[in-house]
This record gives structure tokens, C-alpha cells and sequence, in this order.
């Protein structure tokens, strides 16, 4: 994959971090896997699993080898029953008849006897082999989990930089559910198929090679057939699985980010996008359908071709022999040959859906080994290397030059010199994308200069233990990631061997412990994916505890205090100046209040170093620092003032202070469950999802049914061929035998239009199903509530693991699954009909033996469905983990957290594992059985027959029930082979089921309008509001709150009061418990959904940009019509990000990262303000928008934003009280209510709650 970085210099920008990717590369490494032979598929399994397989291959070779054989003991017998026939009808003597008859017994005793027998050795060896290879299968599936998840933790960053991580979840459900279907079972299958094949080829060129070779001219042409499906499959396969790795991207993206597309209205386009790689992917597979529907028709069409033929030579061959002593061709030998070659063919003919599977399996296995495979440089250095005894934590830049992997020709940093001294604390300032990020992230060794040395206590970074290394650094960073468990495992992820004490006292000293322990299960409580339970600033207090708890020699600071209320501020920056006393501290700020105190200040601009000194030295200097702080305080004066050190008298009492601040968490592990009606399904369900169709459905079946009842009409023609072997009149047997010889090719050539409409069609509609259900399950959650994404169940992870799992097991159950279905009930029903027709006794003994295998089939399917309820929840819980993982890398890197997730990975799956197995042996015995059951059957059924024969009834009719069931019931017990994918995807048509039924509780109501003129007047009547997940924990209570239209209102008070609640509910994310939000007079939930967002634009602390052109990301921000390319620049003008945007090689038309990683944050943030201005909304929410930029943007885009908010109504939440002061009303939210409200002067004049906040800031 190509990609460039970008290193662009813009009034206040020098270098800038980023890494862009080219829209026309963007997954060409990512899908370049390399392609790995079929046995490399096995390359993990151990010396135990080799000789599991070894016995397996054994006993699949012997019940391949044992089945041919009952053709020669049938032929015989057959043979023995012609003879007795042809004596009564020709009136031989009594002793003649008796002689005749006796030989009919006796053989048919025999027959009975011995294929009992083989019947038994079948069940056993069949057991032996299904059970051994799903053990092993089981066992290497693990193993490459393990190795899988293992090895994208351990890849290099630069890696990540280069591809999607959104597909992840996508290749760890789907790739290793394809991957695992074909190192399974189905390779005894075609191991038994292919012995089966090679043995009756044998016995049938033993006993008549020249009639053999006439039945096998078709057999050339369908290997050459297969083989070139085989080919294609395989290649078509690797394209399918990357469209779905491609959706899988875009479906992670979208649901992490799930706020901004529902603000925004981007809910079609993002199905929109999501559907390109569906359609590509169901055009893709239909064009396969297309030449396997071919292969095979032509495939069957021979096969009846060479039938006719072998038979009317073959009949001419007994003719030819007749009467001579010892005859070469007898009606034996022509059944031996014929049943074995044709055993041959109906077995090789099956072993393509098989083959079919492999390709997919060989296909999703390169695609991950290809990861496995894949070595970091970096990372290599992990547990290598030396490590410092009595570390001290000076850290030298030497002459560093750096640019990133994919840009080269652009650099970054250009001969930095740098050097940090030993438990100093050294600030790092400057503009927006200047290289500052750049430093953490080598001293981190994220990425190692180009040239130059990062020196650790005068030592080369790069000769030290990485392990180690990263152990000794403490980050908190400016967007801190928490992961989805308890606060206490979040903290404790900085130092896992940390004692609760250990945790405690770093909580304390992040100001975090007091809100904690308010909690209802205070540290125990979950914080939700990514932390979103959390308000920014308690967030970011926790991030700041859980570097504290690893005791770090080194501690770096990126904006590290951006997030928090001017009290918590305060606080931890207090805690922060104590800690670093015995850390060196790297500290990058925009901020400079908060790195004044720092032992040195460094200013860095185009890569290097221009200036450094305390802050007063720099003051004094009046060049770069000296500006930037200039353009940060109100004037000259305070900047004067603010070097005194002037010591304001904190409040002993802060009614701020978390101690009496009714803090709320969010939704956390005590949630209420939510009502999921749980249905029963049958496969019929999964048909229903088809009734769209219809058409391909019916015409499918029509040939399906056509194709099951070609195996008893074959019986039946067959068996008529042999009625007429016992007539004396030469002429007419030859006669006959041309005529029904033409019937097998008739029959060849209806059998072939059918083969092909019953793949090409059942390709299409189950292809066309698949997408379908792909489009409206992504369909379905774009259109829930916020509510539904807070539960922990519905991770982003655990919803990509549900969109592609439920929806590839679907496909596994359907399109050429519905046509055995079919095909095998016409089979069926047709050999039972025929039986009882012809001789219904004889009928009802064979059919005795179906309710055995039906029984057999019921046990196993209803054990099936508890495993894989629980393989899925398993398997969606442990995706959900690693996908949170790999979304959040950089953390997991930086605090060493890849052995600690891959090990819960494992602890989700391994019990798994251990009752997988155990269901194994029910699998084996009900397959086993529908490979064997029909030889008991078949014994007692010409047992029984001989008997009839004796009675009178013609063999002819014998002959054609017992072959009719038995060529039937064989058919039937091949397709059990897809009883799992059948189970699996009933299962799966369940989930799909209650997840498109699920009724999203926000939602237009039946009354609901457009609201065309919106003036902007906003009211709050007594409002009442819990989260959905936490009904016992009151966020507000009774607040009331006016906003006049045109006017700025400002939210100010503790993290977590409920600020962002206020901005949640006018969005209608959530609906309030009690009272009621209006928009000019009128309840907003009267308002059509889409007509009120679109009249607000919101720019959030965090702004999550897309994986698109940075013109895409912007016109973003009004999905509901082509925001053209004049507005795009009109909005990124008065956002202060036009020029950078210009100087990049593709400007408006660059591609972003996934999730605009490839941005600094000022950059970022001005991008989403931009997006925010180019629907010209009427109401502007703003939450903390200029947090992230430095102080020159800051000022600029201040004041676009205050040339933004002239006519609109506006609401912004700040902790920094300097950017609202000039708000027209101040409200203090505490404890659920309005507290205090005012302009700025009028606040300070009471000496209340806002007084007391401002007062603290100084």
C-alpha cells in the first residue's frame, strides 16, 4: 500500500506528524498476501495432532476401501437370482430349479452376512476418522487464534500506519470460521470419496477392463473441469474475503464513531459505503457459481453419456459370451463394473462442493499466515538486548533526523539535538504538527530515526530491551483510552503487579479516588468501551493514575491536563509537579500555564530545536515563546503579572471538591437486561429470508427435485436393463439394451440444464440473501438508539464479530445447501414412493431404518445448538476484547499490555474449546451412522427380497426398490456432511431475526414533522434523566435551563455534572425520564429525527474523522445533500486549516488515516470545525472545541468561531474559562441542576460557585 507523509510548513505549522494514505493503494498490502499450498494449512499442528490425522487418514482410506467391495459380493448375488429366474422360465427340470435356488440363498445369505459386516467396520472407521480430524482441527484453530491475535499485537506501528485495523474483527470471525471449515471433517470426506473412487476403479478394472475403460471416457473431461473450477474458485475466494475484510473496515469505523455519523445524518451514506463492498463481493461469488454450475452440468451430462454407452456395450459384451464355458462378461461381472464405476464417478462428483471448501479455507488461511508470517523490526527487540542497572533517565537527542516510513522524501525532524537531564521536567512547545509528537513517540520507540541516536543514560535506545524500556515510561496521552473493564483493572494496567493500596494512592493523587469511591461498586465499576461511561475529564484522570501507578522513570505528558475541570486541574497538575520531582519529565502542552514551572522549556519549529530556556529566560528573549504566550493571555499586563509567582489563597472548603460532588458514572456492569424476545427458528426461517428470490428459489428447486430423482430413475432404468438379461431372444436384448441406453442419455441431458440452474441459481439467490442481510443487520444498527451501543454486549467488536459471524454462517446454510436440501428430499421421497409401489413390503422393511438415523440426527442437532449459542457469545466477547485492543494499539504498547490481553483473549476461548470437544463424539456417531445405516438396510432388504423372489414377485421389482432406497439414502447421508453449517446458521438466521426486530427506543413518532424554519430558541423544563444502562443513578434532577435564540450559553461546572448530558439530550441521543426539551416552542420529540440534527452542528472534544478524503470529511458535516467544493473551502477557511489542506500534494483530495490518526489533534479539531460550519446550522454545540490546538490556532479559530456563533444559537461546555467569559449567560451545573446562571461579571460579583471556580483556575 502506498503511502505518503506529509511535512508541509503554514503560518504557525512547521512539520507536521502525519501520514496520509493514497486513496487508489489504500488495501493493496493489506490484501497481497502471499498464497500458501493446502498442506501448509496444517503447519501448527503438534506431533499428537499429526497422529490423530494420521489415524484418521487410515480409517477414512478403510471405509473408502471396504465400500467398493459390496459391489462384487451384490454382483454376485444379483447374478445368483438371474440364474434362478432364467431356469423357472425356461423350465428346467425340479432339480435344475432347486440347485438354482439353493445358490440364490446361499448367496444372498452371504451378501447379507458380509455387508453387514462392512456396514459395521464403516461405522467404526467413519467415527474414528470424523472425530480425530475435528480434535485436531479444534486444537490447530486455537493455536492459530493464539498465534494470530499474538502477532498483530507484537507488529511494528509503522505496520499499523499502513493498514486497516477495522477489518480486524472481519478476519477474526469470518476468515477463521472459513479457515476452520476446511481442516476439518470434510478432509476424511474427501479422503473416504477419492479411496472410494480409487478402489472401485480398481475392482471394476479387475473384473473388466475393457467395459471399464468404456464407462470412464467421461472421466478425463470432469477431472479436467474440476481442476479449472478449482483454480478459479481459489482466486475468486481470496477476492471475496477481501471485500468482506473491506466492509469489515467500514463497519468498525462507522459503529466507533456511531455519534458522529447519527449527528451528522451519515447513516445512509455509511450503508451506502458499506453496500459498494457487498455488491462487489455478491457479483464476485455469483460469477463463481457461474463456472462451477458449468463444471458440473457437464460433469453429470458425461457421466449419463458414458452410462448409455457402457451399457449397450456392456449388454452386447454378456451376449458375446453367452454360452461359452467360461464366460468373461457376465451379468456379474456388467454389475460389478458398472456399480463400481459408477460408485467412482458419484463419489468424485461429490468431493467438488468439498473441494469448493478447501479453496475457501486455503484461501482465508493465507490471509492469515500471511500476518503470522509477517516479522516487525522494531518490535524484535522485545526481552533483547541490555538493560540498565540503577537507570537515571537522561535522555539526548543527537543530531536526529526522522520521517516517516511512508513518506521518505519528506522529513520531520531535521539534526535535532536535544538533551533532557535526569529528573528535570522539559516542556516541548510550539505549533500545531511541529514534531512534537514526533519526540514521544521516538523515546518511546515507536519508530526509530533515520539517523542520528535517542540516548537512554548514554546508551543507544536501539540496544536496549524494548520491554524493558517501555516499562520505565509513564504516558498520558492527549485522547486517553481506557479499556472496557473496571476502573481498578484500567489503573492496574499500569503496573499489573500493583497492590490495591498501590492503585488507591495513584487515584489519589489523579484526584480520581473521591468520584470513584462514590460509586455504586466504586473501583469495581465498568467505564464501557473506550471509556465512553466517563466523562473527558475523569477519563483522563484515571489515564493519569494508571501512569503514576507504574512508578515511571521517565513520565510523558501529551496535553495531559486538557481534558479537566479547572478544579481537578489544579489538583493533579499539583500531583503531576510533586510526582515529576523524581521522574524526567517530557511534558507537550499547548497550554503554557501549566508548564511554566518546568525546569526547561523547548520551542521547536521545521524539526528543530530554535529556542530553550526556563520560561522567565524566554520571556525575557521576547521572540518565539515569547509570542505564543502573548497571544495566550488577555494582554501585556496579565503576562507581566503572571511571572511574579503570585500566590493566590486557595478555598479551604471547595464546594467543588468531588468529596460533595454527586458524581455520576454512567452505564457500568449493573445493567438493567434489556427484553429480547427469544424465538425459535427452523430452517425455514433462513428460507423466508430468501422469499426476495422467490423466482431463482423455485426455478432452483424445480431443478434440485430434478436432480433427486435422477438416482432412483437411474435404479429403476437400471434395473429394467437387468430384467430383460433373462430373455433367450438375443435380437430383443439388444434391441432393448439400445433403447434404454438412449434413456441414460435423455436422461444426461435433462440432468445437465438442471445440474447448472440448480448451482447458478441457488448461487444467486443465497449470494443475493448474504448481502442483503449484511446491508440491512448494518442497516439495523445504524439505526439504534444510544442506549443500545452503552450495553457492554454490544461493543464494536462484539457487533462486527455479529455482522459478519451471523451473516457467513447464513451463507453456509444456504444458496447450494437449500438446493441439497431439496435435492435430497426428492431423492428420498421419490425412493420411497418407487419402493412401495413396487413392492411396498419390501419398502416398509427399508424404510424401518430411517427413523434410527432421523433420531440419531435430533440428539446431535439439539446438542449442536446449545455449543454454538455458546461458541458465539464466546467468540463475540473474545472479539470484542482483541478488537479494542488492536483499535487502541498505542496504548497496549505503551504501558506493555500485549501479553496481558492475549492472555484474556485465551482465558475467553479456552473453555470453549473444552466443551467443543466433548460434542465431538456425538457428531461422530450420527455421521458415522448415515454412512453405515444404508448397509444394514440394504442386507435386510435383499435378505427379505430373496424371500419375495421365492414367492413369485419378479427380481426386476426387488431389484429396483433396493436399489432405488439404496442409491437414495446414500445421497441423503452425503449431505449430512452439512448438518454443523446447517445448525450454525439457524442459529445465526435467530440473532439476525431479533436484531432486525428490535425497536429503537429513540425514534420518529407517528406524529412527528419537518420542522423547515428553526429560529434557534431552546428550553429545558424540570428535567429528570438516567442512562438506559443505570435507571438507579440520577445524572439530572429537575433542570431547568432557557436558551434564547442568537445567544451563546455557556456550561461550566465539576467533570461528570452532566454537561454533556444537556448537549446529548437536544441531539436526542437520549429522551429525558421527565419534563420535557423544546425547540421555538415544541417538544422535540414531535420533530422528524433527521429535521432536527440537521439544524445542529456540534464539534466534540474528540472529533472522529473517516478513513476519506479530507473534502469527504468536511462535507461530512450535511449528508443530506453534494455540499459543493466552494463551501467545503468557505468552511475550512474560517476553521484555519485551508492553507495546510492546500499544501499537500492532493490537497482537499488527501486521504486520511483510519480515524485521522494521521492528524495532530489541532489539526484534527479544526477539520471537525469546518465540518460543523458547512451545514450552516442554527444551533452550534460546542464541547470543548479549541482544547486540542495550540495557542496561535486556538486564537484564530476562536475567532472564527466567534464570527460562527453571530445569529446562532450556541451552546459550549469549557473548562477553560478564558474562551467563554464574553458568553451572553454562564450557567454552573451541580448536582443535576442549573446552580447558578449569569454573565461572566455578574457570576464574579456574587461570590458563589463560578467565583469560587475562577478563582481556583489562578
Amino acid at each position: 500500500m502506498g503511502t505518503y507523509k506529509i511535512g508541509t510548513k503554514e503560518e504557525n505549522e512547521s512539520s507536521t506528524d502525519i501520514e496520509f494514505v493514497k486513496p487508489k493503494e489504500k488495501t493493496q498490502n493489506v490484501d497481497g498476501t502471499k498464497t500458501y499450498s493446502f498442506i501448509q494449512l496444517f503447519r501448527y499442528a503438534t506431533g499428537f495432532d499429526r497422529l490423530l490425522m494420521f489415524l484418521g487418514i487410515v480409517t477414512a482410506l478403510a471405509t473408502g476401501g471396504i465400500q467398493p467391495l459390496n459391489s462384487i459380493i451384490f454382483g454376485n448375488s444379483i447374478e445368483s437370482i438371474i440364474k434362478y429366474s432364467t431356469a423357472i422360465n425356461s423350465n428346467e427340470t425340479h432339480d435344475v430349479i432347486n440347485a438354482a435356488l439353493d445358490e440364490c440363498m446361499d448367496s444372498i445369505k452371504y451378501f447379507a452376512r458380509m455387508n453387514s459386516f462392512m456396514g459395521l467396520l464403516i461405522f467404526i472407521c467413519s467415527y474414528i476418522s470424523t472425530v480425530t480430524f475435528n480434535y485436531t482441527a479444534l486444537r490447530q484453530i486455537l493455536k492459530i487464534r493464539s498465534l494470530y491475535f499474538q502477532k498483530i499485537l507484537n507488529q511494528d506501528i509503522s505496520w499499523y500506519d499502513m493498514r486497516q485495523s477495522g477489518d480486524f474483527a472481519s478476519k477474526m470471525s469470518e476468515d477463521m470460521y472459513k479457515y476452520e471449515d476446511g481442516i476439518g471433517e470434510k478432509i476424511p470426506m474427501l479422503i473416504n470419496f477419492l479411496a472410494i473412487f480409487v478402489s472401485a476403479i480398481i475392482i471394476a478394472f479387475v473384473k473388466g477392463w475393457e467395459l471399464t475403460l468404456i464407462n470412464l471416457v467421461s472421466l478425463p473431461a470432469s477431472m479436467v473441469a474440476l481442476a479449472i473450477v478449482s483454480f478459479i474458485s481459489t482466486k475468486l475466494a481470496q477476492k471475496e474475503l477481501q471485500a468482506y475484510a473491506g466492509a469489515g473496515a467500514i463497519a468498525e469505523e462507522v459503529l466507533s464513531a456511531i455519534r458522529t455519523v447519527v449527528m451528522f445524518g451519515g447513516q445512509e451514506k455509511e450503508a451506502a459505503r458499506y453496500d459498494e463492498r457487498l455488491v462487489f463481493a455478491r457479483k464476485n461469488n455469483i460469477r463463481k457459481y457461474l463456472f462451477t454450475g458449468i463444471s458440473m452440468a457437464i460433469s453429470w451430462f458425461l457421466n449419463y453419456a458414458s452410462y448409455g454407452l457402457a451399457l449397450w456395450y456392456g449388454v452386447g459384451l454378456i451376449l458375446r459370451d453367452r454360452g461359452e464355458t467360461q464366460p468373461t462378461y457376465t451379468v456379474s461381472t456388467l454389475v460389478v463394473v458398472f456399480f463400481s464405476v459408477m460408485t467412482a464417478t458419484a463419489n468424485f462428483s461429490a468431493s467438488s462442493p468439498l473441494i469448493e471448501a478447501f479453496c475457501i479455507s486455503k484461501a482465508a488461511g493465507s490471509k492469515l499466515f500471511s500476518v503470522i508470517d509477517t516479522e516487525p523490526v522494531i518490535n524484535l527487540s522485545k526481552e533483547r538486548g541490555e538493560k540498565i542497572n540503577n537507570l537515571q533517565g537522561n535522555i539526548n537527542f543527537k543530531n536526529v533526523h526522522f520521517y516517516y516510513p511512508s513518506r521518505k522524501h519528506v522529513p520531520v525532524l531535521k539534526g535535532l539535538d536535544l538533551e533532557i537531564p535526569s529528573g528535570e521536567t522539559i516542556a516541548l512547545v510550539g505549533g500545531s504538527g511541529c514534531g512534537k509528537s514526533t519526540v514521544v513517540q521516538l523515546i518511546q520507540r515507536f519508530y526509530d530515526p533515520i539517523s542520528g541516536e535517542v540516548q537512554l543514560d548514554g546508551k543507544n535506545i536501539r540496544e536496549l530491551d524494548l520491554t524493558w524500556l517501555r516499562n520505565n515510561i509513564g504516558i498520558v496521552g492527549q485522547e486517553p483510552v481506557l479499556f472496557g473493564t473496571t476502573i481498578r483493572e484500567n489503573i492496574k494496567y499500569g503496573c499489573p503487579a500493583a497492590t490495591d493500596e498501590d492503585i488507591i494512592r495513584a487515584a489519589k493523587s489523579a484526584n480520581a479516588h473521591s468520584f470513584i469511591k462514590k460509586l455504586p461498586s466504586g473501583y469495581d465499576s465498568l467505564v464501557g468501551e473506550r471509556g465512553t461511561q466517563l466523562s473527558g475529564g475523569q477519563k483522563q484522570r484515571i489515564a493519569i493514575a494508571r501512569a503514576l501507578v507504574r512508578n515511571p522513570l521517565i513520565l510523558l505528558l501529551d496535553e495531559a491536563t486538557s481534558a479537566l475541570d479547572n478544579t481537578s486541574e489544579k489538583k493533579v497538575q499539583d500531583a503531576l509537579d510533586s510526582a515529576s520531582k523524581n521522574f524526567t519529565t517530557i511534558i507537550v502542552a499547548h497550554r503554557l500555564s501549566t508548564i511554566r514551572g518546568a525546569n526547561k522549556i523547548v520551542v521547536l519549529s521545521e524539526g528543530k530545536v530554535v529556542e530553550q530556556g526556563t520560561h522567565d529566560e524566554l520571556m525575557t528573549l521576547k521572540h518565539e515563546y515569547y509570542q505564543l504566550v502573548m497571544t495566550q493571555v488577555q494582554n501585556k499586563e496579565v503576562a507581566e503579572t503572571s511571572r511574579k509567582h503570585e500566590v493566590i489563597e486557595e478555598i479551604d472548603q471547595d464546594i467543588f471538591d468531588e468529596e460533595h460532588n454527586n458524581t455520576v458514572l454512567k452505564p457500568s456492569e449493573e445493567q438493567e437486561k434489556e427484553d429480547v424476545t427469544q424465538t425459535e427458528t427452523s430452517f425455514f426461517e433462513i428460507v423466508k429470508l430468501n422469499a426476495l428470490e422467490w423466482k431463482s428459489i423455485t426455478l432452483g428447486s424445480i431443478a434440485s427435485a430434478i436432480m433427486g430423482c435422477s438416482m432412483p430413475v437411474f435404479a429403476v432404468l437400471f434395473a429394467d436393463i437387468m430384467g430383460i438379461l433373462d430373455n433367450p431372444d438375443k435380437d430383443y436384448i439388444k434391441s432393448e439394451s439400445i433403447n434404454f441406453s438412449l434413456l441414460f442419455v435423455a436422461a444426461g441431458l435433462v440432468i445437465l440444464f438442471a445440474a447448472f440452474l440448480q448451482v447458478y441459481l441457488f448461487g444467486i439467490a443465497g449470494e443475493k440473501m448474504t448481502a442483503r442481510i449484511r446491508s440491512q443487520l448494518f442497516k439495523a444498527m445504524l439505526k439504534q438508539d444510544m442506549g443500545f451501543f452503552d450495553r457492554k454486549e454490544n461493543g464494536v467488536g462484539a457487533l462486527c464479530a455479529k455482522l459478519s459471524g451471523d451473516a457467513s454462517n447464513i451463507q453456509g446454510a444456504t444458496g447450494q445447501r437449500v438446493g441439497t436440501v431439496v435435492q435430497n428430499l426428492a431423492t428420498l421421497i421419490l425412493a420411497f414412493g418407487l419402493a412401495f409401489y413396487y413392492e411396498w413390503k419390501l419398502g416398509l422393511l427399508t424404510a424401518a431404518f430411517t427413523p434410527l438415523l432421523i433420531a440419531a440426527l435430533f440428539v446431535e442437532t439439539r446438542n449442536s445448538r446449545g455449543l454454538n449459542e455458546e461458541r458465539d457469545k464466546t467468540l463475540q466477547k473474545a472479539t470484542k476484547l482483541a478488537v479494542e485492543a488492536v483499535a487502541n494499539i498505542r496504548t497496549v504498547v505503551s504501558f506493555g499490555l500485549e501479553p496481558i490481553f492475549h492472555n484474556l483473549y485465551m482465558q475467553e476461548l479456552n473453555p470453549l474449546y473444552k466443551s467443543s470437544s466433548k460434542a465431538l463424539h456425538w457428531r461422530g456417531i450420527v455421521f458415522s451412522l448415515s454412512r453405515s445405516i444404508m448397509s444394514f438396510a440394504n442386507s435386510a432388504s435383499l435378505f427379505y427380497g430373496g424371500y419375495l423372489i421365492i414367492d413369485g414377485v419378479p427380481y426386476e421389482r426387488i431389484f429396483k426398490v433396493s436399489q432405488a432406497l439404496l442409491l437414495g439414502t446414500m445421497t441423503v447421508a452425503n449431505s449430512l456432511a452439512y448438518t454443523p453449517n446447517f445448525t450454525r446458521g439457524i442459529k445465526a438466521a435467530r440473532n439476525v431475526k431479533q436484531c432486525l426486530t428490535r425497536v429503537p427506543r429513540i425514534q420518529d413518532q407517528t406524529n412527528a414533522t419537518i420542522k423547515r424554519y428553526v429560529t434557534g430558541n431552546l428550553k429545558y423544563s424540570n428535567i429528570y434523566f438516567s442512562y438506559p444502562t443505570r435507571k438507579g443513578i440520577p445524572v439530572l434532577a429537575g433542570l431547568d435551563l432557557q436558551i434564547l435564540q442568537g445567544k451563546t450559553v455557556a456550561l461550566v461546572g465539576e467533570s461528570g455534572c452532566g454537561k454533556s448530558t444537556v448537549i446529548q439530550l437536544i441531539e436526542r441521543f437520549y429522551d429525558p425520564d421527565r419534563g420535557d426539551v423544546t425547540l421555538d416552542n415544541e417538544n422535540i420529540k414531535e420533530i422528524k429525527l433527521g429535521s432536527l440534527r440537521s439544524n445542529i452542528g456540534i464539534v466534540s472534544q474528540e472529533p472522529n474523522l473517516f478513513s476519506k478524503t479530507i473534502a469527504e470529511n468536511i462535507a461530512y458535516g450535511d449528508n443530506s445533500r453534494i455540499v459543493n467544493q466552494d463551501e467545503i473551502i468557505h468552511a475550512a477557511k474560517n476553521a484555519n486549516i485551508h492553507n495546510f489542506i492546500s499544501s499537500l500534494p492532493l490537497g482537499y483530495e488527501t486521504k486520511l488515516g483510519q480515524k485521522g490518526t494521521q492528524l495532530s489533534g489541532g489539526q484534527k479539531q479544526r477539520i471537525a470545525i469546518a465540518r460543523a460550519l458547512v451545514r450552516n446550522p442554527k444551533i452550534l454545540l460546542l464541547d470543548e472545541a479549541t482544547s486540542a490546538l495550540d495557542t496561535e490556532s486556538e486564537k484564530i479559530v476562536q475567532e472564527a468561531l466567534d464570527t460562527a456563533k453571530v445569529g446562532r444559537t450556541c451552546i459550549t461546555i469549557a473548562h477553560r474559562l478564558t474562551t467563554i467569559q464574553d458568553a451572553d449567560l454562564i450557567c454552573v451545573i451541580d448536582r443535576g441542576v442549573v446552580a447558578e446562571s449569569g454573565t461572566h461579571k455578574e457570576l464574579l460579583e456574587k461570590n458563589g460557585l463560578y467565583y469560587r471556580l475562577q478563582t481556583q483556575k489562578k
